[in-house]
């Protein structure tokens, strides 16, 4: 996952980044050079060098619409333009784009969200809804975190590991599960990797696997327990493929996907199709469980890349630093502005798509309806969210422990 201050979008600096790439900005910066060049001629010209720059931002600031307006007016009427595969864009609008999981049945809508003590004040960088809908989370000084099944009366949360699987304390950043939930997997720094059996808390530390003590960035898994895919990323834009085999654990060399950027984000559909995206722009598929990858972006985003889902070959969904959410159908990329806050968390059911800002929403979207905000909202920035693959539990999580599930 992407890293970001959690500082909120809808101030001053964030706005002026995004206003410093449009043409208004090249405008002023050309009007400022004009005025400023005919100084030589009266010094009164350098007010209206500094107003022409200045004035600008400062009106289109203070016009902007409220980033709490009401999310049926959150989707604009005007024609975006979609990036496609090969960096051209389409400025057919958004709005009118059929999304990808248009085909899928509408879900049966689930409870609402509620903030629950998960027991700790440790920032938790990621977190897994298993399919039997049990959940782990990960975060500071290698804490993994466990929370009861459905099944359970209770919804206890507790301390499935303190410091790693390698017992030395090193944050941990990535946690996914396989498809059968029956095998969790851990990722962080200095190489710290470790897998736990869901059922029994039994753990094994697999730390610097293929020798590499980088930090990993995320994990991901594919297949079901005992025949598992498992993919790390870390920060010099690598992606490290293991096979699990019946308790034996083999590695593959690296790839480098793109060039060389952190990778941010990854997430396998299956045991053999998935995706990684990085800081650069750049996402890339594999069919081959992570022996190859092709590039299927740049996606043409305006921020930085934080995180992606996927359902299958051809279904990407991917967020971004800047409150847009781009979502790929095979061949072309198109974004959907959820909100102004970085999008830092994304997770995807059939018919459901899901993610966390960093100023602690949840923002959900069904195939047949825009975005909605959640009412609940947490007091701390949220860096990662999942769903199970009925929709009867979710869960984000974030800074200084935060924890909001949906049930």
């Amino acid at each position: 996952m992407a890293t970001h201050d959690g500082s909120s979008g809808d101030g001053f600096v964030p706005f002026f980044r995004r206003y410093a790439q449009t043409w208004v900005h090249a405008v002023a910066a050309a009007g400022m050079t004009a005025f400023g060049t005919l100084t030589i001629v009266h010094r009164g010209f350098a007010v209206l060098a500094l107003a022409a720059y200045v004035v600008p931002p400062i009106v289109l600031y203070l016009r902007r619409p409220s980033t709490d307006r009401a999310e049926s007016d959150a989707t604009p009427d005007s024609a975006e333009p979609v990036a496609t595969g090969d960096g051209s864009t389409d400025a057919e609008p958004a709005s009118l784009e059929r999304p990808a999981d248009a085909t899928s049945p509408e879900p049966e809508r689930a409870g609402t969200w509620t903030l629950v003590d998960a027991t700790t004040e440790a920032t938790l960088r990621d977190v897994c809804v298993t399919a039997a809908g049990a959940v782990h989370a990960v975060g500071e000084d290698g804490l993994v975190l466990a929370g009861t099944g459905p099944d359970s009366t209770d919804r206890e949360w507790s301390i499935a590991l303190a410091d790693g699987p390698a017992a030395a304390g090193e944050d941990l950043h990535g946690v996914d599960a396989t498809a059968d939930g029956a095998a969790v997997w851990v990722a962080g720094d200095s190489g710290t990797v470790g897998r736990l059996e869901a059922e029994t808390g039994r753990h094994t530390d697999y730390t610097a696997p293929a020798e590499i003590t980088d930090n990993w960035l995320g994990v991901a898994v594919g297949g079901p327990a005992g025949d598992e895919t498992v993919l790390l990323i870390n920060g010099s834009g690598a992606v490290l493929r293991g096979c699990y085999r019946d308790g034996d654990l083999s590695w593959n060399e690296p790839v480098t996907p793109g060039s060389g950027s952190s990778l941010s984000g990854v997430a396998l559909a299956d045991e053999s199709v998935g995706y990684c995206c990085d800081t650069n722009d750049g996402v890339f598929e594999t069919t081959d469980g992570g022996d190859s990858f092709a590039r299927v972006g740049p996606v043409g985003a305006d921020g930085t890349l934080e995180n992606l889902a996927t359902l299958g070959k051809g279904d990407c969904f991917v967020s971004a630093d800047d409150g847009v959410v781009h979502r790929y159908d095979g061949g072309t990329w198109t974004p959907e502005r959820v909100g102004e806050e970085a999008i830092c968390g994304i997770t995807r059911r059939e018919g459901e798509t899901i993610v966390c800002d960093a100023d602690g929403a949840i923002h959900e979207r069904t195939a047949m309806a825009a975005w909605t905000r959640a009412d609940t909202f947490a007091s701390e920035s949220l860096l990662a969210v999942s769903v199970a693959g009925d929709g009867h539990r979710a869960v984000a999580v974030g800074e200084d422990g935060t924890v909001v599930e949906r049930w």
